[in-house]
């Protein structure tokens, strides 16, 4: 079974259901998913302003939520999923407490979906997707999670040194608007902001993104049919 945690924020709802849907579908072996909920997490740091999305701290939560034991992955909401899940799955399977994309650019804007302003800093976007081996996390407890800076989180200065943090190929973690286009791209993360936002309904993948979002609408139209049906038989 494989482990997936995914950020959820009350902005773009549809973005993660359609990342759900999208891994669901992609998958050739079972999968477990559990969207991040702030309420539903201890978390008890307020939102600050520089916050773009309401997981920006709680994805490190992923190893307690799992007892510190097996491995799992966490993945940004604003994803969407070209290749059986399985495969990165593979990939990782190695001895490093984290595993990453290694990214290493400039943000081309300033700002992100809704004006939140971009935060420039050292190994920016390696924590939108990140597959931890949960034992050797244990660092992350609720405590600092909540109380340690977002420079001590996303930078991974709770691991001993960067020797330890694993490598991700980068079609798993294509940075759309900031990267060149990669139609072989295996994970498309649209960071600058989702398609379902109108300032970036045309970006690259973006007509993918409708089809998966048209899927996942015929799959609740037709199950909410079936159940009509089945109350009607009875």
């Amino acid at each position: 079974m494989i482990r997936i945690f995914i950020g959820w924020d009350s902005n773009e709802a549809v973005a993660s259901s359609v990342l759900i849907h999208s891994l669901m579908r992609t998958a050739k072996e079972p999968i477990s998913i559990t969207p991040m909920i702030l309420g539903q997490l201890p978390m008890t740091r307020a939102r600050a302003e520089y916050q773009s999305t309401e997981f920006s701290f709680s994805r490190f939560l992923v190893p307690y939520l799992c007892g510190y034991a097996g491995r799992a992955i966490f993945l940004d909401g604003d994803m969407l999923c070209r290749s059986d899940i399985g495969e990165l799955w593979k990939l990782t399977d190695t001895p490093h407490p984290v595993s990453v994309v290694k990214h290493d650019y400039q943000p081309k804007k300033e700002d992100k979906f809704l004006g939140y302003k971009q935060s420039l800093y050292d190994k920016k976007n390696w924590s939108s997707l990140m597959v931890f081996n949960n034992e050797r996390c244990k660092a992350l407890t609720p405590k600092v999670v909540n109380d340690a800076s977002g420079l001590f989180l996303h930078q991974f200065k709770w691991l001993q040194d960067d020797s330890l943090i694993g490598s991700i190929p980068v079609e798993w973690n294509h940075l759309v608007g900031e990267y060149p286009p990669n139609p072989k791209a295996k994970l498309v993360h649209h960071t600058l902001g989702s398609p379902c936002f109108k300032a970036y309904s045309q970006c690259e993948f973006a007509t993918e993104w409708y089809d998966e979002l048209d899927r996942l609408n015929d799959y609740n139209r037709i199950g909410e049919y079936k159940v009509k049906h089945e109350i009607r038989a009875v």
